[in-house]
């Protein structure tokens, strides 16, 4: 849980790793939630609280970030927000790059970000301190690549860098653990990685999540966001047995490494 904007943020843990993150007022008890891939743990959590539900952003048309709209529909009536450019049959308001959402009742103003590489049309949501990123930003690594290009993805995780540092990143998936150890093994030598590590073990240790993410802290240790880096371009090199030309083709290249990692 983390307090911001006099918004308290909560995940409810959907599917096998997913994180709905619930957005509450709890003056008004009210809430706004992102990427409901499942509706009865949201409902639950909702009614269990007394929340009237203000709002539904969607990132991206993925099943398991939509899998659940259409029955928490069913149950409040609530507009929703997700991006212009891809089919999503709930959505009631289309966002494209700078559409502001102010919702009615809700204290924070969030702007929207194009982000396509993981789906061709995937946005994310800005505002507060917060930065909500669904499939392409995750913590210590990134979405894979379905839709878009890595020439995209690579623009995307760029454009999300350049937040600021003290941005909380609140990503859809508990994949904390693995990038880290992915890595690790491409950057032996970087002590942020291996103290991350230990705190991180300790909260998945204790069914914590280990999100959200500071935005200063994946600079330092997410490989994805350090191709412009000799060290991250030159563990590619040895990796690919080639010279790579532009941190955009050492970004290619890490995503096919981090594919196969196991």
């Amino acid at each position: 849980m983390t307090v911001t904007k006099n918004i308290v943020i909560e995940p409810v843990r959907t599917l096998k790793d997913n994180y709905v993150w619930t957005l509450i007022n709890h003056k008004q008890l009210t809430a706004v939630i992102v990427d409901p891939g499942e509706a009865r743990p949201v409902i639950d959590f909702l009614n269990n609280r007394q929340l009237s539900l203000l709002a539904i952003l969607v990132t991206h048309h993925h099943w398991d970030h939509t899998g659940g709209i259409a029955e928490i529909l069913n149950h409040f009536d609530a507009p929703v927000y997700g991006p212009a450019e891809e089919k999503i049959p709930q959505i009631t308001h289309r966002v494209s790059e700078g559409t502001q959402i102010n919702i009615t009742g809700f204290p924070v103003k969030l702007q929207t970000l194009e982000i396509p590489g993981h789906t061709s049309g995937h946005v994310a949501y800005y505002g507060g301190q917060m930065l909500f990123c669904g499939d392409t930003l995750f913590a210590a690594g990134c979405g894979r690549i379905f839709e878009g290009t890595p020439a995209q993805m690579y623009s995307s995780l760029q454009k999300l860098a350049a937040l600021p540092d003290d941005t909380l990143v609140y990503c859809a998936h508990e994949y904390t653990l693995n990038n880290l150890r992915f890595a690790k093994t491409v950057e032996p030598g970087n002590l942020a990685i291996e103290k991350r590590m230990e705190k991180v073990e300790k909260l998945v240790n204790k069914n914590l999540p280990s999100l959200p993410a500071l935005l200063n802290e994946e600079k330092e240790t997410n490989p994805f966001l350090r191709c412009h880096l000799p060290e991250i371009k030159s563990a590619v090199e040895r990796r690919q047995y080639q010279h790579l030309n532009d941190p955009v083709a050492v970004f290619a290249a890490l995503r096919k490494w981090k594919d196969n990692f196991q």
